[in-house]
């Protein structure tokens, strides 16, 4: 029996190791630029909202959640507190705002805690990006579910009666300002999703710190109807700097003062929370 071959048919040649190595340097000078800060923050964020896309139950605390927050706490306390539910709305709906995303903001820990059990965090310690892309793309990607639930929060409070007279812009800026303070104030949750060992810990920490922090400002009420020891607390809140701006915002006012404070709240949680943040992410 004989084999034929055909004139398509070529023997493997091995590549002489000059040539090999001449390839490999050719292959190293054409190597694909280092993404940039900006860029790879924003792939980490687009990452987070997929993870929304095979997980879609997650947007319970920004839909269900704030819906359920306006109508109770209007209906529970609108008579009691301003006589009827259409005057009490114009100064609940700002705050419940306030408070609601903030309490969310506690979800960008679980999801870190939950990549770390997972070993994900340890793939992206190796990538060649911005050190701090993975948390900032983190931060992006709640930033996009807490406008979510500033809509569906005015959403339903314009429905039963709430009438910003500062207008749209008024309510883009109060919203604006909300997001800028969320983000910041997410740092303080990233850190406790790098430092503790479970998502229940993480759950557990946050609601220690995020419970008394809302509850305990002008939310609900105004402070002048507290006790004095408790005012020096609740006047000098960042929760409470946040809902008088977004409230006198949403009003047609300009409370610089309340801005200024809340600013520098933002950059104090940033600065701070920020650093030890990417200083256990270094080292773990």
């Amino acid at each position: 029996m004989s084999t034929t071959t055909t004139t398509d048919e070529r023997a493997f040649v091995a590549p002489r190791p000059d040539e090999l190595a001449g390839l490999l340097v050719q292959g190293a000078g054409q190597r694909p630029p280092r993404p940039s800060a900006l860029s790879a923050s924003l792939t980490f964020g687009w990452r987070a909202m997929l993870k929304i896309k095979h997980v879609p139950e997650q947007m319970f605390d920004v839909t269900a959640f704030p819906i359920m927050m306006v109508l109770m706490y209007t209906y529970l306390f609108g008579g009691a507190l301003a006589g009827s539910v259409s005057a009490y709305i114009q100064f609940l709906l700002p705050g419940i705002l306030v408070m609601s995303v903030v309490m969310i903001t506690m979800y960008t820990g679980v999801a870190v805690n939950n990549d770390i059990t997972k070993g994900v965090f340890d793939r992206f310690r190796t990538l060649p990006v911005w050190r701090p892309a993975p948390m900032v793309g983190y931060l992006l990607g709640d930033v996009v579910r807490y406008l979510i639930a500033s809509a569906v929060m005015l959403s339903v409070g314009l429905l039963i009666g709430y009438r910003p007279e500062g207008g749209i812009g008024g309510v883009l800026g109060g919203v604006a300002l909300l997001m800028v303070f969320s983000f910041a104030f997410s740092w303080i949750w990233t850190m406790f999703g790098l430092m503790l060992r479970s998502e229940k810990s993480v759950m557990g920490v946050s609601m220690m710190v995020i419970f008394p922090l809302t509850f305990l400002s002008n939310v609900f009420v105004d402070p002048r109807t507290m006790p004095g020891w408790l005012q020096a607390f609740v006047n000098n809140s960042p929760v409470t700097h946040l809902a008088t701006s977004v409230r006198e915002l949403m009003a047609g006012g300009w409370p610089g003062v309340d801005i200024l404070w809340t600013l520098a709240w933002s950059a104090l949680f940033v600065l701070v929370f920020g650093a030890v943040t990417m200083r256990l992410y270094n080292r773990r």
